[in-house]
């Protein structure tokens, strides 16, 4: 990503850094189990790798300030994409009379040494964009490392990619096994396209193709990526999906996707040009990549949580949870599915952090606490629960609540489903650092029942919050920051009356046993 940062509710933020910074500690916003870096600004994930057993996170870094600039490859590990180790920077900024920011890009294993760089054996070779603002241009760099990722070496022969254009961003590189090549997919972001290349060696390439001017075209497309995905789990029917940031209907963060066929040169979007298919429905998911040599072409990415308007501090910017990513048919067509990834959650089933699961309970018009005496003091939890809801009905789930002694509402959100028109919805009017327009405190999306069914998965975790409803069919994601003592959590029916078939919560901020 470059020099436009969406900040959800506002304007967007430039890298001259309009945004104050303020050096007052939040760590009651300090999330538990998403990546944050221990200080400073970060944004996009960068770099996504799998190896030795290890998932690499690489990620757009600030390391001196807490705000958007300098920007540099930070670093971070991971064994189960939960619990995650910081590192040095892996590729920082140079200063020079070139100055070269180090954007958005990825890494691939060269496993064969095809592109010569490689000591002994395999190693990893990361493909980003260099942002030189003297030179007033982009071009796509490639830097490798011999020492499994800690630290990379550019390549002298740099830009492998050059179009002289100031805006030509966010590689994204995977060995394509049919025709045994490295395939690149980089944004042209004003002109709404990606652009296909094809190389050999990852340091000569070659224009194979351009596909855009679909879907949403009011706002540059930026970081873009193509992963093969099969359709109902059938691996003998599959389909390709091109993803791609941009600003959505409000110039809010949005990702949009199409699902179609690629031939090792061009991309044909299966449904009309003008259709417009939604990763996320909430207001702060962007810039989402998938992992690299992932075993058994498992699809598993992660994605920025845009800040927003509230200031943390020593610290700025976090990652989604990783989630799975599926393709499914569907009354509408074929759909892209995602769910927090199952690596994460056989990780905390076995931390026995698990302090509620009940069954079977009946609300009937009202509104219920759960956990009354207990609470969760860290506001960082996962919640698990399938309901019957008839049409008609409205029931979900209040979070980070705060009541006066009289029972007023002081804070809440919530998450609940409108069985009259089978909406999902997360309304954020009640809570006191909600800076969004009115017309844009609740968000929202249709989802589709069976058997009048809900599923939902709740992940709350301080200050960020991602709803998945269905089993991955829709993901609401949103930024919160409730005060430190609104950690209320509460079951509701309106309308009707409703069945919590089952409901589990796993306290996040309880140490592993």
């Amino acid at each position: 990503m470059n020099k436009m940062l969406w900040i959800t509710g506002l304007s967007f933020l430039t890298c001259h850094g309009i945004a104050q910074e303020l050096k007052i500690p939040t760590p009651q916003w300090r999330p538990l189990y998403h990546f944050t870096p221990q200080k400073n600004w970060t944004n996009d994930p960068n770099g996504l790798i799998y190896l030795d057993g290890v998932y690499h996170l690489y990620n757009q870094q600030n390391p001196f300030e807490n705000k958007w600039g300098h920007m540099s490859w930070g670093h971070a590990i991971s064994k189960d994409l939960l619990n995650w180790k910081q590192l040095p920077v892996a590729i920082p900024e140079t200063i020079d009379k070139d100055t070269s920011l180090r954007f958005s890009g990825c890494a691939v294993y060269d496993k064969n040494n095809t592109s010569g760089f490689c000591k002994n054996g395999g190693c990893l070779v990361a493909i980003y964009t260099a942002d030189q603002p003297n030179l007033k241009k982009e071009s796509q760099f490639v830097a490798y490392s011999n020492d499994r990722g800690l630290t990379f070496t550019d390549y002298v022969h740099n830009p492998v990619i050059d179009l002289n254009m100031k805006d030509f961003r966010d590689p994204n590189v995977f060995w394509y096994a049919p025709l045994q090549f490295w395939l690149m997919v980089v944004a042209l972001p004003t002109e709404h396209k990606i652009r296909f290349y094809k190389s050999l060696n990852l340091k000569n390439w070659k224009l194979l193709s351009e596909f855009g001017n679909q879907g949403i075209t009011t706002n540059i497309w930026e970081c873009p990526f193509l992963v093969h995905l099969p359709v109902n789990g059938n691996s003998r029917n599959k389909k390709w999906v091109v993803a791609v940031s941009c600003g959505g209907y409000n110039g809010g963060p949005f990702i949009q996707y199409f699902v179609g066929d690629f031939n090792g040169k061009t991309f044909k979007n299966d449904n009309p040009a003008a259709s417009i298919l939604t990763v996320d429905y909430g207001d702060s998911f962007y810039a989402a990549i998938p992992w690299n040599n992932l075993p058994n072409d498992r699809q598993i990415y992660i994605g920025w949580l845009v800040p927003g308007s509230m200031e943390t501090y020593p610290w700025k910017g976090q990652m989604s949870i990783p989630r799975d990513l599926t393709l499914r048919a569907t009354r509408y067509g074929i759909r892209l599915f995602q769910n927090p990834s199952s690596i994460i959650s056989k990780s905390f089933a076995r931390a026995n952090k698990l302090v509620f699961d009940k069954s079977h309970r009946n609300l009937k018009k009202e509104e219920v606490s759960l956990l009354t005496g207990k609470g969760f003091s860290k506001n960082s939890y996962w919640l698990d629960a399938e309901l019957s809801v008839r049409p008609g009905e409205k029931a979900g789930f209040k979070i980070v609540q705060k009541k006066d002694e009289k029972g007023n509402i002081l804070n809440e959100i919530a998450i609940g489903f409108d069985g009259k028109n089978n909406i999902l919805y997360v309304d954020k009017s009640r809570s006191v650092n909600n800076t969004m327009a009115p017309d844009k405190q609740k968000l929202l999306t249709s989802v589709a029942l069976e058997n009048n069914k809900l599923h939902l998965q709740i992940l709350v975790d301080r200050s960020s919050l991602e709803v998945f409803a269905n089993h991955g069919q829709k993901v609401i994601s949103t930024m919160i920051y409730p005060p430190e003592d609104a950690t209320g959590i509460s079951a509701f029916a309106k309308n009707g009356d409703i069945t919590i078939d089952r409901l589990k919560i796993w306290d996040m901020s309880l140490p592993a046993k």
